[in-house]
């Protein structure tokens, strides 16, 4: 090809200018005072990842949530993900040591050991996480069951991860699992920085989107 079709409709075709335009619209268009002042660029981006404005109303953010991933994320630590899809949309470039994404779904151990406890193979996957749990990042956007299996875990004494991004999406499960991980120091007592969203919905890009933000603060 030659030549671009013919242009017939109004649209804004300069990149540079489609982001910066995106992130000042969604900080017009988006209430965020009452999440922790240090999570705007997260939330910001997790709307953007997403389309929805009214996302931040049902976002609850520990926090000590940026700090806490950020600081393990600057030391090198891991990033574990329930999903492939999660990890697809992990910007390589932003982590800022090339820290390594593990998803465990596709390993063989994970299918013997969802068959032998009669659960999910993504709940049996998280299991194979333990002996990189500790001061790791969490990152579960697809599957409640791995985050219930998460929770029941740490319960068990599991290595505690420095932080949890739990926003599985869903209608069976996903709703519950996500006020688990809300309520898990009220609960329990164990007080670990994570970031959710109330409801259903949540998935694979919102999840990215809040990975990716935490990984490097600048926009």
């Amino acid at each position: 090809m030659n030549a671009p079709p013919t242009r017939r409709y109004p649209y804004e075709a300069d990149g540079p200018a489609i982001y910066r335009d995106s992130f000042a619209t969604i900080r017009r268009e988006t209430d965020l005072t009452s999440l922790p002042a240090d999570a705007e660029r997260v939330v910001v981006r997790m709307v953007h990842g997403t389309g929805q404005i009214d996302l931040a109303r049902d976002l609850v953010v520990h926090p000590g949530l940026v700090k806490a991933a950020r600081t393990a994320l600057q030391s090198g630590a891991p990033v574990l993900v329930d999903a492939h899809m999660v990890a697809s949309g992990v910007t390589r470039a932003r982590l800022p040591r090339d820290n390594d994404v593990v998803c465990t779904l596709r390993d063989p151990r994970a299918v013997v050991l969802a068959r032998d406890w009669a659960t999910t193979r993504s709940a049996a996957a998280v299991s194979l996480w333990e002996p990189m749990l500790e001061g790791a990042v969490v990152a579960i956007g697809n599957a409640p069951t791995a985050l219930f299996h998460l929770l029941e875990m740490l319960l068990d004494g599991a290595p505690r991860p420095a932080a949890i991004i739990g926003c599985p999406v869903g209608f069976i499960g996903a709703a519950e699992s996500k006020e688990a991980l809300a309520a898990l120091a009220d609960d329990h007592g164990l007080d670990i920085p994570f970031l959710t969203v109330r409801g259903r919905r949540g998935g694979s890009a919102m999840t990215a989107s809040a990975l990716n933000a935490l990984a490097q603060e600048e926009e």
